[in-house]
């Protein structure tokens, strides 16, 4: 009886093997990247990353100096709709409530907005200096950020905000970003060793407010607060895995 029970426990992990595995669901066709939209076709594109095409800068001649006019960063469309807390971040970490993401490290990013003129402040703080609750709003450069892409064949381009709505106010996020710059951690075991860029954690472009933020809306949003108040606009965002361009300015003081 024993070996007649084994034989069949056997033959039927045989089977399981077997069986073909269940189809994977395919993923969903997006839109490719458009060509990076110059100001002025005069001016150069200059590549800020190792592959050549994910960061591309557009740099004018101005009084016989070169001049970065804006900066543009290759997306993906990670989300159409559900609450956000995030507007961009890293590839395999917050996906599930950011609609864009990008497959580099975030640090790449602060040097694309550094090499666009933003210089980098500091992210929101919750306490002050006698460990009490204390909101002190992200601190840096104004950017302006907008998403250049296809749709239905057909290219658009408008600020970023367009695509995070109030759904209180019935209308796009009001707030302008500021280059709040994150922070970088030391590895308490190896002093020596590169330190981490906080928003490697998915803390790119946020919108609620984040200690390692890379870009920060400069008033108090809690995570509880973003996740009521701030949906993706699905009507007007490509569909999912569709290829962005993200267009960083920093606007002259």
């Amino acid at each position: 009886m024993k070996t007649t029970v084994l034989g069949l426990v056997a033959c039927a992990a045989l089977l399981i093997a077997l069986r073909p595995a269940p189809a994977q669901p395919e993923l969903p066709k997006g839109e490719p990247l458009p060509d990076f939209p110059m100001v002025d076709a005069k001016n150069k594109q200059v590549p800020l990353h190792k592959d050549g095409k994910s960061i591309l800068a557009e740099v004018a001649t101005v009084d016989g100096k070169s001049k970065v006019v804006r900066v543009g960063i290759v997306a993906e469309v990670c989300l159409r709709e559900g609450p956000l807390e995030q507007f961009l971040c890293k590839k395999g970490t917050k996906e599930h409530e950011a609609v864009l993401r990008v497959d580099m490290d975030a640090e790449l990013v602060h040097l694309a907005i550094i090499a666009a003129g933003g210089k980098s402040g500091t992210p929101t703080g919750f306490i002050d200096a006698k460990e009490q609750p204390k909101h002190t709003p992200a601190t840096g450069s104004k950017v302006n950020v907008s998403v250049h892409y296809k749709r239905d064949g057909k290219l658009h381009t408008h600020p970023a905000q367009d695509w995070v709505w109030d759904t209180k106010k019935k209308a796009p996020i009001a707030f302008q970003w500021v280059f709040a710059g994150s922070v970088y951690i030391k590895n308490p075991d190896d002093p020596k060793a590169k330190p981490y860029y906080g928003a490697n954690s998915g803390d790119i472009f946020s919108i609620s407010n984040f200690p390692y933020s890379t870009l920060e809306f400069p008033v108090p949003i809690s995570k509880d607060e973003a996740q009521l108040t701030y949906e993706a606009k699905k009507d007007k965002i490509p569909p999912l895995t569709s290829k962005v361009w993200l267009l960083i300015e920093v606007p002259a003081k």
